[in-house]
């Protein structure tokens, strides 16, 4: 039985785990790999746009939502990461998953970096379609549960606590709409992507 890890005789058809990643930059990879989970999210909408006849969108969403939720989670952190270098403090990012709470993080370092009132107006409507969709997340996965694993709804149908996540304890239908999705997280990827390559290329890795 042929190995996972090995090459194919195409190059097309082999994936490359170190061709965009580097063992000297550690924020680029962290890049790297959250621009991967948003494409993995969007290629995977595209397609069930282009067929859905077996109805696989509605079990697909659910990598679907992790993939972006994750990506999303690795650009806050990147960018935590950043303000901290910017900001000279002796920190990296706190250890959790919950992006409501980092988005709070980033907001507050942004603040104490950027003097400039247009440069936080600029971040804010850059971020605008983040906000907006953490509020809308955080209105279904906040209606019953409590507990510090609420972002593993995507990951199993229920909490460590075995109760059922909020789309599997509802009678009435629980959505999505590929065709939103994949506009929306299209621009939140590659806003999240400016934001972080901006700092870490044009602050970080220059003469700043």
């Amino acid at each position: 039985m042929k190995g996972i890890f090995t090459y194919n005789s195409d190059v097309n058809k082999t994936a490359y785990l170190n061709w965009r990643t580097d063992k000297h930059d550690a924020l680029g990879n962290m890049i790297s790999l959250a621009d991967g989970y948003f494409k993995a999210a969007i290629t995977l909408s595209e397609n069930l746009l282009n067929d859905n006849r077996n109805k696989d969108a509605d079990v697909i969403i659910f990598p679907m939502l992790f993939s972006v939720n994750h990506g999303i989670e690795l650009y806050l952190k990147v960018l935590i990461w950043e303000y901290n270098i910017l900001l000279k403090n002796d920190m990296k990012f706190d250890k959790i998953h919950d992006i409501k709470q980092l988005y709070n993080v980033v907001e507050k370092r942004m603040i104490a970096f950027e003097g400039d009132k247009d440069q936080r107006k600029k971040f804010r409507q850059l971020t605008l379609g983040l906000k907006k969709y953490i509020d809308e997340l955080y209105e279904n996965i906040e209606l019953r549960e409590k507990s510090n694993d609420n972002m593993d709804f995507s990951r199993y149908p229920f909490n460590r606590s075995f109760e059922n996540h909020f789309y599997a304890d509802d009678y009435m239908n629980k959505v999505v709409d590929l065709e939103n999705f994949l506009i929306r997280f299209k621009e939140i990827g590659e806003n999240l992507d400016s934001i972080t390559s901006h700092y870490l290329y044009d602050y970080i890795q220059s003469d700043y």
